[in-house]
Protein backbone atom coordinates (compact mmCIF):
# COMPACT_ATOMS: atom_id res chain seq x y z
CA UNK A 1 0.00 0.00 0.00
CA UNK A 2 1.93 3.06 -1.21
CA UNK A 3 1.99 6.26 0.82
CA UNK A 4 0.82 9.45 -0.86
CA UNK A 5 0.07 9.86 -4.53
CA UNK A 6 -3.06 11.18 -6.21
CA UNK A 7 -6.27 9.84 -4.71
CA UNK A 8 -7.95 8.09 -7.63
CA UNK A 9 -9.68 4.81 -8.32
CA UNK A 10 -8.13 1.94 -10.29
CA UNK A 11 -7.97 2.76 -13.99
CA UNK A 12 -10.39 0.78 -16.17
CA UNK A 13 -10.43 0.65 -19.97
CA UNK A 14 -14.00 1.93 -20.12
CA UNK A 15 -14.47 1.67 -23.90
CA UNK A 16 -13.28 -1.94 -24.04
CA UNK A 17 -15.36 -2.84 -20.97
CA UNK A 18 -18.54 -1.28 -22.36
CA UNK A 19 -18.05 -2.94 -25.75
CA UNK A 20 -17.70 -6.39 -24.19
CA UNK A 21 -20.65 -5.91 -21.85
CA UNK A 22 -22.87 -4.47 -24.59
CA UNK A 23 -22.23 -7.52 -26.78
CA UNK A 24 -23.30 -9.88 -23.99
CA UNK A 25 -26.41 -7.84 -23.21
CA UNK A 26 -27.48 -7.80 -26.85
CA UNK A 27 -26.95 -11.53 -27.35
CA UNK A 28 -28.98 -12.43 -24.25
CA UNK A 29 -31.67 -10.02 -25.38
CA UNK A 30 -31.92 -11.78 -28.75
CA UNK A 31 -31.25 -15.40 -27.82
CA UNK A 32 -32.54 -15.69 -24.25
CA UNK A 33 -31.73 -18.83 -22.26
CA UNK A 34 -29.39 -20.20 -24.96
CA UNK A 35 -27.09 -17.17 -24.61
CA UNK A 36 -27.32 -17.30 -20.81
CA UNK A 37 -26.14 -20.92 -20.88
CA UNK A 38 -23.36 -20.12 -23.34
CA UNK A 39 -21.95 -17.34 -21.17
CA UNK A 40 -22.32 -19.40 -17.99
CA UNK A 41 -20.19 -22.09 -19.60
CA UNK A 42 -17.63 -19.57 -20.84
CA UNK A 43 -17.27 -17.41 -17.73
CA UNK A 44 -18.39 -19.61 -14.82
CA UNK A 45 -17.16 -22.83 -16.45
CA UNK A 46 -20.40 -24.62 -15.62
CA UNK A 47 -23.42 -25.89 -17.53
CA UNK A 48 -26.21 -24.87 -15.14
CA UNK A 49 -28.82 -27.38 -16.34
CA UNK A 50 -32.19 -25.97 -15.31
CA UNK A 51 -31.66 -22.26 -14.66
CA UNK A 52 -34.33 -22.06 -11.98
CA UNK A 53 -34.19 -23.86 -8.67
CA UNK A 54 -37.12 -25.99 -7.55
CA UNK A 55 -38.65 -25.67 -4.09
CA UNK A 56 -37.08 -29.02 -3.20
CA UNK A 57 -33.62 -27.80 -4.24
CA UNK A 58 -34.02 -24.63 -2.20
CA UNK A 59 -35.17 -26.58 0.84
CA UNK A 60 -32.41 -29.18 0.56
CA UNK A 61 -29.72 -26.53 0.17
CA UNK A 62 -31.02 -24.48 3.07
CA UNK A 63 -31.04 -27.56 5.31
CA UNK A 64 -27.29 -27.95 4.81
CA UNK A 65 -26.57 -24.79 6.82
CA UNK A 66 -25.24 -25.56 10.28
CA UNK A 67 -26.98 -24.49 13.47
CA UNK A 68 -24.45 -21.79 14.40
CA UNK A 69 -24.43 -20.12 10.98
CA UNK A 70 -28.21 -20.41 10.80
CA UNK A 71 -28.54 -18.64 14.16
CA UNK A 72 -26.16 -15.89 12.98
CA UNK A 73 -28.18 -15.33 9.80
CA UNK A 74 -31.42 -15.18 11.80
CA UNK A 75 -29.88 -12.64 14.21
CA UNK A 76 -28.71 -10.46 11.33
CA UNK A 77 -32.14 -10.80 9.72
CA UNK A 78 -33.80 -9.51 12.90
CA UNK A 79 -31.58 -6.40 13.06
CA UNK A 80 -31.89 -5.58 9.37
CA UNK A 81 -35.67 -6.07 9.56
CA UNK A 82 -35.89 -3.82 12.61
CA UNK A 83 -33.87 -0.99 11.05
CA UNK A 84 -35.62 -1.05 7.70
CA UNK A 85 -39.12 -1.46 9.15
CA UNK A 86 -38.69 1.88 10.92
CA UNK A 87 -38.28 3.51 7.50
CA UNK A 88 -41.98 3.01 6.78
CA UNK A 89 -43.69 6.39 6.99
CA UNK A 90 -47.18 7.57 6.23
CA UNK A 91 -47.35 11.12 4.95
CA UNK A 92 -50.12 13.55 5.86
CA UNK A 93 -52.58 15.19 3.52
CA UNK A 94 -51.44 18.81 3.14
CA UNK A 95 -54.00 21.55 2.57
CA UNK A 96 -51.82 24.01 0.69
CA UNK A 97 -54.69 26.50 0.54
CA UNK A 98 -58.42 26.29 1.07
CA UNK A 99 -59.91 23.69 -1.27
CA UNK A 100 -56.53 22.41 -2.52
CA UNK A 101 -55.23 19.20 -0.95
CA UNK A 102 -52.02 17.33 -1.87
CA UNK A 103 -50.46 14.18 -0.54
CA UNK A 104 -47.97 11.46 -1.37
CA UNK A 105 -48.17 7.67 -1.11
CA UNK A 106 -45.48 5.01 -1.31
CA UNK A 107 -46.27 2.21 -3.76
CA UNK A 108 -44.08 -0.88 -4.09
CA UNK A 109 -42.22 -1.54 -7.34
CA UNK A 110 -44.03 -4.64 -8.56
CA UNK A 111 -41.13 -6.61 -10.08
CA UNK A 112 -37.55 -6.37 -8.77
CA UNK A 113 -34.40 -8.32 -9.54
CA UNK A 114 -31.73 -9.04 -6.95
CA UNK A 115 -28.17 -9.79 -8.05
CA UNK A 116 -26.24 -11.69 -5.36
CA UNK A 117 -22.49 -12.08 -6.00
CA UNK A 118 -21.33 -15.63 -5.48
CA UNK A 119 -18.14 -16.14 -7.46
CA UNK A 120 -15.12 -15.83 -5.20
CA UNK A 121 -17.34 -15.14 -2.15
CA UNK A 122 -21.03 -16.13 -1.78
CA UNK A 123 -22.56 -12.94 -0.39
CA UNK A 124 -25.65 -14.32 1.32
CA UNK A 125 -25.56 -11.20 3.49
CA UNK A 126 -26.38 -9.15 0.39
CA UNK A 127 -29.51 -11.24 -0.09
CA UNK A 128 -30.70 -10.15 3.37
CA UNK A 129 -29.85 -6.52 2.59
CA UNK A 130 -31.97 -6.55 -0.56
CA UNK A 131 -34.76 -9.04 0.05
CA UNK A 132 -35.74 -7.74 3.48
CA UNK A 133 -36.63 -4.19 2.36
CA UNK A 134 -38.20 -5.64 -0.81
CA UNK A 135 -40.57 -7.75 1.26
CA UNK A 136 -41.32 -4.91 3.68
CA UNK A 137 -42.14 -2.67 0.72
CA UNK A 138 -44.52 -5.29 -0.65
CA UNK A 139 -42.88 -6.02 -4.02
CA UNK A 140 -45.07 -8.65 -5.69
CA UNK A 141 -42.34 -10.44 -7.64
CA UNK A 142 -38.77 -10.83 -6.39
CA UNK A 143 -36.33 -12.52 -8.77
CA UNK A 144 -32.92 -13.61 -7.49
CA UNK A 145 -29.89 -14.42 -9.66
CA UNK A 146 -26.56 -15.66 -8.34
CA UNK A 147 -23.64 -17.45 -10.03
CA UNK A 148 -23.33 -21.19 -9.31
CA UNK A 149 -20.24 -23.10 -8.24
CA UNK A 150 -18.48 -25.44 -10.66
CA UNK A 151 -21.07 -28.10 -9.86
CA UNK A 152 -23.95 -25.84 -10.81
CA UNK A 153 -25.07 -25.30 -7.22
CA UNK A 154 -25.73 -22.20 -5.15
CA UNK A 155 -24.16 -21.86 -1.73
CA UNK A 156 -26.40 -23.32 1.00
CA UNK A 157 -26.27 -20.07 3.00
CA UNK A 158 -27.73 -18.16 0.03
CA UNK A 159 -30.60 -20.64 -0.10
CA UNK A 160 -31.04 -20.52 3.70
CA UNK A 161 -31.28 -16.72 3.63
CA UNK A 162 -33.68 -16.83 0.66
CA UNK A 163 -35.93 -19.32 2.43
CA UNK A 164 -35.83 -17.23 5.62
CA UNK A 165 -36.93 -14.09 3.77
CA UNK A 166 -39.41 -15.88 1.52
CA UNK A 167 -37.75 -15.51 -1.90
CA UNK A 168 -38.69 -18.42 -4.16
CA UNK A 169 -37.80 -17.29 -7.72
CA UNK A 170 -34.12 -18.22 -7.70
CA UNK A 171 -31.86 -18.71 -10.74
CA UNK A 172 -28.31 -20.05 -10.94
CA UNK A 173 -27.01 -17.36 -13.26
CA UNK A 174 -24.29 -14.78 -12.61
CA UNK A 175 -22.38 -11.97 -14.23
CA UNK A 176 -23.50 -9.75 -17.09
CA UNK A 177 -25.77 -12.51 -18.40
CA UNK A 178 -27.79 -12.39 -15.17
CA UNK A 179 -28.27 -8.63 -15.43
CA UNK A 180 -29.29 -9.04 -19.08
CA UNK A 181 -31.77 -11.81 -18.27
CA UNK A 182 -33.48 -9.74 -15.58
CA UNK A 183 -33.46 -6.62 -17.73
CA UNK A 184 -34.93 -8.13 -20.89
CA UNK A 185 -36.45 -11.43 -19.77
CA UNK A 186 -35.76 -14.91 -21.17
CA UNK A 187 -37.77 -18.10 -21.52
CA UNK A 188 -36.95 -18.94 -17.89
CA UNK A 189 -36.11 -15.66 -16.16
CA UNK A 190 -38.78 -12.94 -15.97
CA UNK A 191 -38.15 -9.32 -16.87
CA UNK A 192 -38.11 -6.95 -13.89
CA UNK A 193 -38.59 -3.22 -13.51
CA UNK A 194 -35.57 -2.50 -11.30
CA UNK A 195 -32.30 -4.35 -10.66
CA UNK A 196 -30.45 -4.27 -7.34
CA UNK A 197 -27.13 -5.54 -6.08
CA UNK A 198 -23.37 -5.00 -6.14
CA UNK A 199 -20.89 -6.71 -8.41
CA UNK A 200 -17.58 -6.46 -10.18
CA UNK A 201 -16.83 -3.86 -12.85
CA UNK A 202 -18.63 -5.94 -15.51
CA UNK A 203 -21.83 -6.28 -13.50
CA UNK A 204 -21.76 -2.59 -12.58
CA UNK A 205 -21.24 -1.63 -16.22
CA UNK A 206 -24.10 -3.91 -17.30
CA UNK A 207 -26.46 -2.27 -14.82
CA UNK A 208 -25.54 1.17 -16.10
CA UNK A 209 -26.05 0.14 -19.72
CA UNK A 210 -29.48 -1.45 -19.24
CA UNK A 211 -30.68 1.86 -17.82
CA UNK A 212 -30.57 3.16 -21.39
CA UNK A 213 -33.29 0.63 -22.22
CA UNK A 214 -35.57 1.85 -19.46
CA UNK A 215 -34.66 -0.62 -16.71
CA UNK A 216 -34.05 1.12 -13.39
CA UNK A 217 -31.13 0.21 -11.11
CA UNK A 218 -30.41 0.91 -7.46
CA UNK A 219 -27.05 2.64 -8.09
CA UNK A 220 -23.57 1.91 -9.45
CA UNK A 221 -22.35 -0.45 -6.72
CA UNK A 222 -18.97 -2.11 -6.95
CA UNK A 223 -16.05 -2.71 -6.75
CA UNK A 224 -15.83 -2.26 -2.97
CA UNK A 225 -13.86 0.41 -1.11
CA UNK A 226 -13.21 1.79 2.36
CA UNK A 227 -11.53 4.93 3.65
CA UNK A 228 -10.28 5.20 7.22
CA UNK A 229 -9.42 8.36 9.13
CA UNK A 230 -7.12 7.39 12.01
CA UNK A 231 -5.48 9.70 14.56
CA UNK A 232 -3.09 9.03 17.44
CA UNK A 233 -5.88 7.50 19.52
CA UNK A 234 -6.41 4.62 17.08
CA UNK A 235 -5.21 1.05 17.45
CA UNK A 236 -3.14 0.30 14.31
CA UNK A 237 -4.14 -3.37 14.55
CA UNK A 238 -7.82 -2.41 14.26
CA UNK A 239 -7.22 -0.05 11.34
CA UNK A 240 -5.16 -2.59 9.39
CA UNK A 241 -7.87 -5.21 9.87
CA UNK A 242 -10.50 -2.75 8.59
CA UNK A 243 -8.46 -1.97 5.49
CA UNK A 244 -7.90 -5.65 4.73
CA UNK A 245 -11.59 -6.45 5.23
CA UNK A 246 -12.32 -4.51 2.05
CA UNK A 247 -9.13 -5.33 0.18
CA UNK A 248 -10.02 -9.04 0.29
CA UNK A 249 -13.27 -8.42 -1.63
CA UNK A 250 -11.54 -8.30 -5.00
CA UNK A 251 -8.41 -7.33 -6.88
CA UNK A 252 -10.20 -4.20 -8.13
CA UNK A 253 -11.20 -3.08 -4.62
CA UNK A 254 -9.47 -0.05 -3.08
CA UNK A 255 -8.69 1.02 0.48
CA UNK A 256 -7.50 4.43 1.70
CA UNK A 257 -5.87 5.49 4.96
CA UNK A 258 -5.83 9.16 5.99
CA UNK A 259 -4.06 10.33 9.15
CA UNK A 260 -2.47 13.47 10.63
CA UNK A 261 0.17 11.25 12.25
CA UNK A 262 3.17 9.82 10.34
CA UNK A 263 3.67 7.44 13.26
CA UNK A 264 0.18 6.03 12.84
CA UNK A 265 0.63 5.56 9.09
CA UNK A 266 3.93 3.74 9.61
CA UNK A 267 2.42 1.49 12.28
CA UNK A 268 -0.66 0.66 10.20
CA UNK A 269 1.38 -0.16 7.10
CA UNK A 270 3.59 -2.48 9.14
CA UNK A 271 0.53 -4.15 10.64
CA UNK A 272 -0.98 -4.55 7.17
CA UNK A 273 2.06 -6.57 6.11
CA UNK A 274 1.82 -8.74 9.22
CA UNK A 275 -1.91 -9.48 8.91
CA UNK A 276 -1.90 -9.87 5.13
CA UNK A 277 0.04 -13.14 5.13
CA UNK A 278 -2.49 -14.65 7.54
CA UNK A 279 -5.43 -14.25 5.17
CA UNK A 280 -6.73 -17.08 2.96
CA UNK A 281 -7.44 -14.44 0.29
CA UNK A 282 -4.08 -12.72 0.68
CA UNK A 283 -3.34 -12.81 -3.06
CA UNK A 284 -6.55 -10.92 -3.82
CA UNK A 285 -5.95 -8.43 -1.00
CA UNK A 286 -2.37 -7.83 -2.15
CA UNK A 287 -3.57 -6.85 -5.63
CA UNK A 288 -6.09 -4.42 -4.14
CA UNK A 289 -3.42 -2.88 -1.91
CA UNK A 290 -1.23 -2.21 -4.93
CA UNK A 291 -3.58 0.59 -6.06
CA UNK A 292 -4.55 1.72 -2.57
CA UNK A 293 -3.10 4.74 -0.78
CA UNK A 294 -2.10 6.18 2.60
CA UNK A 295 -2.11 9.95 3.13
CA UNK A 296 -0.66 12.17 5.84
CA UNK A 297 -2.69 15.34 6.38
CA UNK A 298 -2.37 18.42 8.55
CA UNK A 299 -5.40 17.78 10.77
CA UNK A 300 -8.89 16.30 10.89
CA UNK A 301 -10.44 19.17 8.99
CA UNK A 302 -8.09 18.73 6.05
CA UNK A 303 -8.72 15.00 6.19
CA UNK A 304 -12.46 15.53 5.87
CA UNK A 305 -12.03 17.77 2.85
CA UNK A 306 -9.98 15.08 1.16
CA UNK A 307 -12.39 12.30 2.15
CA UNK A 308 -15.47 14.21 1.01
CA UNK A 309 -13.77 14.73 -2.33
CA UNK A 310 -13.08 10.98 -2.55
CA UNK A 311 -16.68 10.11 -1.49
CA UNK A 312 -15.99 6.60 -0.16
CA UNK A 313 -18.46 3.74 -0.07
CA UNK A 314 -17.49 3.11 3.57
CA UNK A 315 -15.92 5.68 5.88
CA UNK A 316 -14.44 4.75 9.26
CA UNK A 317 -13.63 7.49 11.78
CA UNK A 318 -11.09 5.77 14.04
CA UNK A 319 -10.70 8.52 16.62
CA UNK A 320 -11.90 9.54 20.09
CA UNK A 321 -14.16 12.34 18.84
CA UNK A 322 -15.91 10.84 15.79
CA UNK A 323 -19.02 12.98 16.38
CA UNK A 324 -17.18 16.19 15.52
CA UNK A 325 -15.85 14.85 12.24
CA UNK A 326 -19.08 13.03 11.40
CA UNK A 327 -20.80 16.40 11.27
CA UNK A 328 -18.52 17.33 8.37
CA UNK A 329 -19.35 14.25 6.28
CA UNK A 330 -21.26 15.16 3.13
CA UNK A 331 -20.13 12.42 0.72
CA UNK A 332 -20.08 8.82 1.96
CA UNK A 333 -22.18 5.70 1.61
CA UNK A 334 -22.08 4.62 5.26
CA UNK A 335 -20.10 5.96 8.24
CA UNK A 336 -18.62 3.93 11.11
CA UNK A 337 -17.80 5.99 14.20
CA UNK A 338 -15.20 5.25 16.84
CA UNK A 339 -12.77 2.45 17.61
CA UNK A 340 -15.36 -0.30 18.07
CA UNK A 341 -17.42 0.18 14.91
CA UNK A 342 -15.69 -1.94 12.26
CA UNK A 343 -17.10 -1.81 8.76
CA UNK A 344 -17.80 -5.54 9.03
CA UNK A 345 -20.76 -4.95 11.34
CA UNK A 346 -22.47 -2.92 8.65
CA UNK A 347 -21.71 -5.62 6.11
CA UNK A 348 -23.53 -8.22 8.16
CA UNK A 349 -25.60 -7.51 11.20
CA UNK A 350 -25.86 -4.01 12.66
CA UNK A 351 -29.01 -3.41 10.63
CA UNK A 352 -27.89 -0.77 8.13
CA UNK A 353 -27.72 -1.68 4.46
CA UNK A 354 -24.41 -2.62 2.87
CA UNK A 355 -25.44 -2.06 -0.77
CA UNK A 356 -23.84 1.36 -1.20
CA UNK A 357 -22.61 3.69 -3.96
CA UNK A 358 -18.97 3.28 -4.96
CA UNK A 359 -16.47 4.94 -7.28
CA UNK A 360 -17.38 8.44 -6.09
CA UNK A 361 -21.13 8.02 -6.70
CA UNK A 362 -21.75 8.74 -3.01
CA UNK A 363 -21.61 12.41 -4.06
CA UNK A 364 -25.12 12.00 -5.48
CA UNK A 365 -26.46 8.54 -4.56
CA UNK A 366 -27.70 7.04 -1.29
CA UNK A 367 -27.33 3.43 -0.24
CA UNK A 368 -30.21 0.98 -0.57
CA UNK A 369 -33.12 1.55 1.81
CA UNK A 370 -36.82 0.84 1.93
CA UNK A 371 -37.33 3.87 -0.32
CA UNK A 372 -35.32 2.09 -3.04
CA UNK A 373 -38.14 -0.42 -3.48
CA UNK A 374 -41.04 2.01 -3.70
CA UNK A 375 -42.29 4.78 -5.94
CA UNK A 376 -43.55 7.99 -4.40
CA UNK A 377 -46.80 8.91 -6.14
CA UNK A 378 -48.31 12.33 -5.54
CA UNK A 379 -52.05 12.99 -5.42
CA UNK A 380 -54.12 16.16 -5.38
CA UNK A 381 -57.80 16.93 -5.09
CA UNK A 382 -59.43 20.34 -5.56
CA UNK A 383 -62.92 21.54 -4.82
CA UNK A 384 -64.61 24.00 -7.20
CA UNK A 385 -63.81 26.74 -4.72
CA UNK A 386 -60.19 25.61 -4.54
CA UNK A 387 -59.84 25.65 -8.33
CA UNK A 388 -61.45 29.08 -8.47
CA UNK A 389 -58.94 30.39 -5.94
CA UNK A 390 -55.87 28.99 -7.69
CA UNK A 391 -57.16 29.16 -11.26
CA UNK A 392 -55.99 32.65 -12.22
CA UNK A 393 -52.46 31.80 -11.03
CA UNK A 394 -52.41 28.73 -13.26
CA UNK A 395 -53.90 30.55 -16.26
CA UNK A 396 -51.44 33.44 -16.15
CA UNK A 397 -48.45 31.11 -15.86
CA UNK A 398 -49.69 28.84 -18.69
CA UNK A 399 -50.40 31.78 -20.99
CA UNK A 400 -46.95 33.23 -20.28
CA UNK A 401 -45.43 29.93 -21.41
CA UNK A 402 -47.57 29.93 -24.56
CA UNK A 403 -49.54 26.84 -23.50
CA UNK A 404 -53.11 27.96 -24.12
CA UNK A 405 -54.63 24.48 -23.70
CA UNK A 406 -53.27 24.34 -20.16
CA UNK A 407 -55.00 27.63 -19.38
CA UNK A 408 -58.27 26.49 -20.99
CA UNK A 409 -58.29 23.30 -18.88
CA UNK A 410 -58.90 25.64 -15.95
CA UNK A 411 -61.08 28.32 -17.56
CA UNK A 412 -63.49 25.85 -19.18
CA UNK A 413 -64.34 24.46 -15.76
CA UNK A 414 -64.84 27.87 -14.17
CA UNK A 415 -67.11 29.10 -17.01
CA UNK A 416 -69.64 26.33 -16.39
CA UNK A 417 -72.33 26.86 -13.78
Amino acid sequence: MPAGGWLSRPVIDTKSLEHTVAEILQKVRLEGDAAVREYSLRFDRVEPGALGLSADEIGAGAAMVGEELGAAIRAAHANILSFHSRQQQSEPVVTVQSGVSCWRRSVAIEKVGLYIPGGTAPLFSTLLMLAIPATIAGCKEIVLCSPPDNHGRLHPAILFAAKLVGVTRIFRVGGVQAVAAMAYGTESIPKVYKIFGPGNQYVTCAKQLVQRDGVAIDMPAGPSEVAVFADDSCDPDFVAADLLSQAEHGADSQVVLVSPSPTVVTAVLAELDRQLVLLPRSDIAQKALAHSRAFIVRDGDQAMRLLNDYAPEHLILACDDPGRLAGQVVNAGSVFMGHYSPESVGDYASGTNHVLPTNGFARAYSGVSLDSFVKKITFQQLTREGLSAIGMTVRRMAEAEGLEAHARAVSIRMEKN
